[in-house]
């Protein structure tokens, strides 16, 4: 079975008190939690520090690297995934960098982001993954916008950078949310006709049923096997329902997921690190989670009849055996890791993994170094053809990274970069205009 596994990076801020606030008396890693427990001081090394682990992952041959977005929390501190993607291209050569994604109906302009996107894709050379993300309920409590308008915000940002992205000439936009009177990006992005698009979500069905409308990977975010199962179940039926068979690429699930020496010794240096993650990083109460009008009647029905019938818990009150029973997480040696990777993914029909093998919760950077060398060398080999390259190093790249390429393409063309000079009838070359029998016409004579 071949598979592909992505890096992943929430990039948390672990040192903070778990201790409810006195006004609420009720805890949360969430949008309540007073910003005096982050110390930028720590947070400069705990930066680098990820950034490094994440520019590892070109190294040690993982398929793609992830960031996202999140506002006001400790689980996961990057509310500019854009930033993290410039910094992570400039480090890195050939990886496919991921901003799963852009949190659309939170941005002012969605055309900002379809600018910005593109402009890390033609610096990276055509290497942006564009993640499109409603953004949790969470993030609706540091933005001024109704959470009952986030789905309708959503989609309709996604037709307009969809058409920014493809359109060849300037337009106007008017939709319910944003009237835009002109159009017209600069850059565009390398990747034609756009950048790959995937869409994390928790199995709400408008999620999923747009994944297979306009055919966006869909990354199903940390859940119990079976229904990650479910949610690949019913893509596939709504995939079927637009006239195709969705490819099981089509499908990435989240899954952190350790490996060390031993069975024993992976749930030793695991266990801490898995907990802070769920009971820890994920420690929201309903109230902040699902606001009022963030999920339609439809989904919200689906999710808590499911959650009732088998008996699903919030994730801070998982158990870390749990976590392990109900394959949130996998945690083992070398070959327990392999075998339970292949059983997983062939059961739900995943066409890859993110965050197997990668940094999660607070664990230290020699641990997150040590879990991604070995998952490298020992799990990953055996998902991947003989020469164990990851894909895309055996594509073409969609850019060029010579001043040969970029001669070859410029002469090749009928429009050649020309400048109108003054005292000049006709227009002239941008590559000739030093010469001074080009630039002068009266050059000989003045010379003589």
């Amino acid at each position: 079975m071949k598979l592909k596994f992505y890096a992943f990076h929430l990039m948390p801020y672990p040192y903070i008190e778990k201790e409810p606030p006195a006004e609420t008396g009720e805890y949360s890693t969430w949008v309540t939690i007073p910003n005096k427990n982050f110390d930028p001081v720590i947070a400069h090394q705990l930066y680098n520090e990820y950034l490094d682990q994440l520019v590892a992952a070109e190294h040690f041959g993982f398929d793609g690297i992830i960031v996202n977005e999140h506002h006001s929390n400790a689980y996961g501190t990057m509310p500019s995934p854009n930033i993290m993607a410039s910094h992570l291209i400039a480090r890195t050569k050939n990886i496919p960098v991921g901003v799963v994604g852009n949190a659309l109906p939170l941005h002012g302009n969605p055309v900002r982001v379809a600018e910005e996107i593109a402009q890390l894709d033609c610096i990276s050379g055509g290497r942006i993954i564009s993640g499109f993300v409603r953004g949790i309920g969470c993030e609706y409590f540091n933005h001024p916008i109704k959470p009952s308008d986030s789905i309708g915000r959503m989609w309709e940002a996604v037709d307009l950078i969809l058409k920014a992205w493809t359109e060849r000439e300037p337009f106007t936009w008017q939709g319910d949310h944003w009237y835009i009177p002109n159009v017209n990006i600069w850059p565009r992005p390398v990747q034609q006709p756009h950048p790959p698009i995937w869409m994390p979500g928790q199995g709400s069905l408008e999620t999923i049923r747009n994944c297979a409308k306009y055919k966006f990977t869909y990354m199903q975010i940390y859940s119990p096997q079976w229904f990650t199962k479910k949610s690949v179940e019913m893509l596939r039926a709504e995939a079927n329902k637009c006239g195709y068979e969705a490819p099981r690429d089509q499908f990435i699930a989240a899954v952190p997921t350790y490996v060390a020496e031993t069975d024993e010794q992976a749930h030793r240096e695991a266990k801490a690190h898995m907990q802070w993650l769920f009971n820890t990083g994920l420690d929201i109460p309903d109230q902040i989670f699902f606001p009022k009008g963030y999920m339609s009647k439809a989904s919200w029905s689906g999710v808590a009849s499911a959650m009732i019938k088998h008996g699903v818990k919030n994730p801070k009150d998982l158990t870390y055996s749990e976590l392990i029973d109900q394959n949130y997480v996998i945690v083992g040696s070398p070959s327990t890791v392999r075998e339970q990777i292949e059983a997983y993914c062939d059961d739900v029909g995943a066409g890859g993994l993110i965050g197997a093998g990668t940094p999660f919760g607070p664990m230290p950077n020699w641990m997150a170094m040590k879990n991604m060398q070995i998952f490298a060398e020992e799990v990953m080999p055996y998902f991947r053809d003989a020469d164990g390259m990851p894909e895309y190093m055996k594509k073409d790249r969609p850019a060029f990274s010579t001043n040969t390429q970029r001669g070859k393409r410029i002469s090749g063309t009928d429009k050649p970069p020309l400048s109108h000079v003054e005292g000049l009838e006709q227009p002239i070359d941008h590559r000739t205009a030093h010469l001074p029998e080009v630039i002068d016409p009266s050059w000989p004579k003045a010379a003589e």
